[in-house]
């Protein structure tokens, strides 16, 4: 089952062609009562706007994970250490939908970097569980963008920790929609690939995580869940700040960026510059 947010925030689940309306307000709500039915009416997908699939009331980000994007960032001997278990929280009001933009501020980055990341929302509450019941807690897949500022990054790593850099407003693209556990068996048997312009950037597989969906959801349990909530599971090799030409491979305006999971689906978002976003110049450039 694949379940949306559309146009003006209305729920539903794509049957083929068409989104069957839900009776419920919110996904999220959703998840908090253990799903909905169907009112009876249906919308053609081909006219619906999707949006974020959910808003969570938490956004559990993990890094570090997939090894191989540590060991590219030793390649290029990143100011620090990429160590596993890595466990921050987003900013919930950054997610964007499908095709919104990614809106670039200039006046504080000059290098936009992509993350693909697989993640997982949960669909009831707990805290305290062992990996062997974690599974019970999954509702869902979507693909996730972390989108992040590698030069604010790293001026932020200088005190051991970082969240300013991948929080930014539209810096979350979150979608196409959630997925349900019936329609992926293994979500650690899945392809990843993230394009821009076209041109494949990043390309792994989930199978890569150093540690299992079950084991990050048990250790994160002791912050305990809420139903609805996500959880990311870290990126793969291949970002532009890793590389041996970054500034040849960050993100500008113009950049579309296609996130795909085997299947999920292909996640799109264009990148904006801050006028043609906003209608009035950037503000002046922020002094770090």
């Amino acid at each position: 089952m694949k379940l949306v947010t559309f146009d003006e925030g209305r729920v539903g689940q794509v049957d083929e062609d068409e989104i069957a309306v839900l009776d419920v307000p919110t996904m999220r709500e959703w998840f908090e009562r253990g799903g909905a039915d169907e009112i009876g009416e249906r919308v053609a997908l081909a006219d619906a706007t999707l949006r974020a699939p959910i808003v969570p009331k938490k956004f559990f980000h993990t890094a570090g994970n997939f090894r191989e994007h540590e060991e590219e960032s030793k390649v290029v001997d990143w100011s620090h250490e990429i160590a596993p278990w890595i466990v921050f929280f987003q900013n919930v009001d950054a997610i964007v939908g499908p095709e919104e933009p990614i809106v670039y501020p200039e006046h504080l980055t000059e290098e936009l970097d992509y993350e693909l990341e697989l993640a997982v929302v949960l669909k009831k509450s707990g805290k305290w569980f062992p990996p062997e019941e974690a599974m019970d807690y999954v509702g869902g897949y979507v693909i996730f963008n972390d989108i992040t500022a590698r030069d604010i990054q790293r001026r932020e790593m200088r005190s051991g920790v970082f969240s300013f850099c991948k929080a930014i407003d539209t810096f979350c693209p979150l979608g196409p929609w959630i997925v349900t556990p019936d329609e992926i068996p293994d979500p650690h048997d899945l392809a990843m690939e993230l394009r821009v312009n076209g041109e494949t950037r990043q390309t792994s597989h989930s199978g890569r995580m150093s540690v299992t969906i079950p084991e990050i959801l048990s250790h994160y349990s002791a912050l305990g869940y809420s139903a609805g909530d996500v959880l990311s599971t870290g990126t793969v090799s291949g970002v532009a700040g890793f590389s041996a030409d970054a500034a040849s491979l960050y993100l500008k305006p113009g950049d579309v960026i296609e996130a795909e999971i085997e299947r999920i689906g292909v996640l799109r978002n264009p990148v904006l510059g801050w006028e043609e976003a906003h209608g009035v110049p950037a503000p002046s450039r922020v002094r770090w």
